[in-house]
């Protein structure tokens, strides 16, 4: 039975040293090397989550300078702006807050 295993044709092509080289060579680089596969889909789960997050700063960014230019140009949205921001009042002014139970 050991003989008729050797003769055949699929013990001679894994049975290769090229081809066993590859195969140990392809299992170290995929499992047991520092860099392994493991290692690269994380790094690459990282990636994507870094971009979503770029993404997301980059357009908070943009809605926050448009808003400056709005404050910066025109006066009333500044006031606007301060007095429910910051509950800044004119001088002499007396401010009532009505709160709700929501809040």
């Amino acid at each position: 039975m050991l003989k008729r295993w050797r003769n055949s044709k699929w013990f001679k092509i894994v049975s290769n040293r090229y081809v066993l080289a590859t195969f140990f060579f392809a299992i170290w680089m995929l499992f047991l090397d520092r860099h392994n596969l493991g290692l690269h889909i994380e790094l690459s789960q990282q990636i994507e989550e870094y971009e979503e997050a770029r993404s997301y700063y980059q357009e908070e960014l943009e809605r926050n300078t448009r808003e400056l230019e709005e404050l910066e140009s025109d006066p009333a949205k500044l006031e606007k702006f301060a007095r429910e921001k910051y509950w800044m009042h004119k001088e002499g002014e007396e401010v009532f807050l009505i709160s709700t139970e929501e809040e």
